[in-house]
């Protein structure tokens, strides 16, 4: 396992399947994963793909985190991380950490990960996307945040909805600096 942990936090937005392959990608790369899972994003990980939060509990290299402690190192600043992704992203979420409030962990880490500079990547996943929305990203990507929507591209001629989360995957593998051979690169 790497030395430094990413933070993975899972959402209350739909596109679970983007923070499993996340997790899943990141444990095969043998990086070390400390995961928080919001209530709402519980619900919505039994609805999409009928798991519970506990899939991330048992695995070597994998921590679940309580969402309604902070007092974990996570929450630190001197705690020091490969970065953090927040996938799927609800735009909740996402208003509060534009707005530096911290109701629960998730934020919290999200705000010291700005306030440290550190690599902070969100994955919002709405659509349509309001005025509102399109500001609150506007204001994290400004703060040093990295904002990936989950738009998965098509060159690489997906077979399977898995695919798609893949390429997703692939990109926040790219922008931690985490080598990936899981999804193709276009070549043109």
């Amino acid at each position: 396992m790497s030395a430094s942990p990413v933070v993975l936090a899972i959402s209350g937005a739909s596109g679970a399947i983007y923070g499993k392959a996340v997790f899943d990608r990141l444990l095969d790369a043998g990086v070390e994963v400390q995961v928080i899972v919001t209530s709402t994003a519980e619900h919505i990980l039994r609805a999409e793909l009928a798991l519970s939060k506990e899939y991330f509990l048992g695995k070597p290299g994998a921590a679940l985190l309580d969402n309604g402690r902070f007092n974990v190192p996570a929450a630190s600043g001197s705690f020091i991380t490969r970065g953090m992704v927040i996938v799927p992203c609800s735009m909740g979420c996402l208003g509060r950490i534009a707005g530096g409030i911290s109701s629960d962990l998730v934020e919290r880490v999200a705000d010291v990960h700005l306030k440290e500079r550190r690599k902070l990547i969100i994955v919002p996943r709405e659509t349509p996307l309001s005025d509102i929305h399109l500001e609150n990203m506007l204001r994290v990507s400004r703060a040093g945040a990295v904002i990936m929507p989950a738009m998965p591209a098509f060159t690489h001629n997906p077979k399977r909805v898995e695919d798609l989360a893949d390429f997703i995957a692939g990109r926040v593998f790219d922008h931690l600096g985490i080598l990936q051979n899981f999804t193709p690169r276009y070549s043109g």
